[in-house]
């Protein structure tokens, strides 16, 4: 089992960065594929981006490839997103979540047994 928290979010002029992190606790961290998700008021949850466990690929969400990037650090339990040219379109409460030992399907939100309580990003313009 793992515990997720996110941090990070915060309050961004279009056009800036952040870099969201999240904190996993638990054992075998290194065996879960970590995925970001976002949820805008009103719509559903997007998929961002995953990385994938044992071989460290990366996926993106429509789009998302190019602004978003998806890394993590085993040995801190870290998995991280850095996120520029942000637009307001972006603003939404962003999760991070866990797989064990998944690959397939890497945006499928109802694989992913972990998740964060959140942290919100707002971009103005």
């Amino acid at each position: 089992q793992v515990q997720l928290v996110e941090s990070g979010g915060g309050l961004v002029q279009a056009g800036g960065s952040l870099r969201l992190s999240c904190a996993a606790s638990g054992r075998l961290f290194s065996t879960y594929t970590m995925g970001w998700f976002r949820q805008a008021p009103g719509k559903e949850h997007e998929w961002i981006s995953s990385i994938i466990w044992n071989d460290g690929d990366t996926y993106y969400g429509e789009s998302k490839k190019g602004r978003f990037t998806i890394s993590r650090d085993n040995a801190k339990n870290m998995v991280y997103l850095q996120m520029n040219s942000l637009k307001p379109d972006d603003t939404a409460v962003y999760y991070c979540a866990a797989r064990q030992y998944g690959s397939n399907w890497p945006g499928d939100r109802s694989l992913f047994d972990y998740w964060g309580q959140g942290t919100q990003v707002t971009v103005s313009s």
